[in-house]
């Protein structure tokens, strides 16, 4: 058995930066990620004046329930979904100043709209550069008092999770009801994380309510990320091996461990304990029909494995994979085709029949997920390459070594 250490995740240690950075008085974050997004998140914080202290193990930061100590600032969000929507959402809350947002080509192209017109909806000045609903964007923050919103998160979770986040910063707080909701376990994440900084926020069915009032400090430990784990968990599976992840089990708060059950109906053998995940191959991957729209970061993890399957794998419900870093659906069925893989595509699924992949040059499109999927996929198919290696800096910057190190350690096995 191999036993893997996954960096912490990415979405947990965003939203323990913001809550941080609202909290009253001074948090430690243990084993946070550190990778561009996450650096890129402390960094925007560090612009707007909250102090940040960067240590190996642990990030320390200095809560300023008032709003940032900068009345105007320039912030660069990188290629960062969760900065580029949070930031902006934290300083709408501020009694005072002016914020400018921007960011990446890449993130420049991701929608904003419905995270924008809400923050408007409540009074916030909030004005584009250019395209409307997406970055660059100045906010002239003059506080918020709240009140009732109605909100579509069909194409991202983040844009209810930074309102959520923002309701206790309000003067009232906020009732949102949401008509459209997608990848709904970040949002208990989200809901699991604000109760640890000490709010509780009443759900019924798509309503939340959420009191204002605050956060407080707290020590916070970040779990491993459950969607990176994606590949190691697959690479077993793909192999004939065996992977045990610690520090993701029954208690974990990321959905995205679910995708061990997707695994599990391939044939896969899953042990989720207290404290940590086994995930052991049977020598054999069954074509499956599964929807992914709660758990759609790891789709591309499954695409990539479908081909060594015995039968046809249909991913559905799927269309948010077409507004992430790239269109990561017509990204997979592209790299599939190259590789002599048949594949069929529709608005919002993917099905791939079983075949004999050929060694190419996989298009990333810049974004980290497509590479460390097809890493997987290379564990069958040697000689994968990639026009862009680099950009798993975003999640998990020293992915090729360690999981060169898992393979041989595999290998051995």
């Amino acid at each position: 058995m191999t036993v893997i250490d996954i960096p912490g995740s990415k979405s947990v240690t965003a939203r323990a930066l913001f809550l941080a950075a609202a909290a009253d008085g001074t948090t430690t974050l243990l084993r946070p990620l550190r990778s561009d997004d996450t650096e890129g998140f402390a960094e925007g914080l560090m612009n707007l004046g909250y102090a940040v202290e960067q240590e190996a193990d642990r990030w320390r930061v200095e809560g300023r329930p008032a709003g940032p100590a900068a009345t105007e600032a320039d912030v660069y969000c990188r290629d960062g979904a969760t900065t580029a929507r949070f930031l902006p959402t934290l300083v709408a809350a501020a009694a005072s100043g002016t914020y400018r947002f921007d960011a990446s080509a890449q993130m420049r192209r991701r929608p904003l709209a419905p995270l924008t017109r809400a923050l408007t909806a409540l009074g916030v000045d909030l004005r584009h550069g250019g395209e409307e609903g997406h970055h660059p964007l100045t906010v002239r923050a003059a506080g918020i008092e709240g009140g009732e919103l109605t909100l579509d998160a069909g194409e991202s979770s983040q844009y209810l999770t930074a309102l959520l986040m923002l309701g206790p910063l309000t003067a009232k707080g906020l009732r949102i009801e949401v008509t459209e909701l997608v990848s709904a376990p970040y949002v208990e994440i989200t809901l699991a994380m604000m109760r640890d900084f000490g709010v509780e926020v009443e759900r019924e069915g798509n309503t939340f309510t959420v009191p204002p009032g605050g956060y407080r400090a707290t020590a916070y430990a970040v779990e491993p990320d459950a969607s990176t784990a994606s590949y190691f968990f697959a690479a077993a599976a793909l192999t004939g091996r065996e992977v045990t992840v610690p520090g993701l089990g029954t208690g974990a708060l990321q959905g995205d461990l679910r995708f061990v059950d997707v695994l599990r109906d391939m044939g896969a053998e899953v042990a989720v304990g207290a404290d940590a995940t086994t995930v052991r191959s049977t020598g054999r991957l069954r074509g499956i029909t599964v929807n992914m729209r709660d758990i759609s970061d790891t789709m591309p993890t499954l695409a990539a494995i479908a081909p060594y399957a015995d039968g046809p794998v249909t991913i559905e419900d799927v269309a948010n994979t077409r507004v992430k870093e790239c269109d990561r659906l017509e990204a997979c069925a592209e790299n599939l085709r190259a590789m002599g893989v048949t594949v069929h595509t529709g608005p919002d699924r993917i099905e791939i029949h079983p075949g004999t992949p050929k060694p190419t040059e996989i298009a990333t499109h810049g974004d980290h997920r497509i590479v460390m999927s097809f890493a997987v996929a290379g564990l069958r198919t040697p000689g994968l390459t990639y026009d862009d290696p680099g950009c798993v800096r975003k999640t998990f910057p020293r992915f090729h070594e360690v999981f060169a190190d898992f393979a041989h350690d595999l290998r051995g096995r």
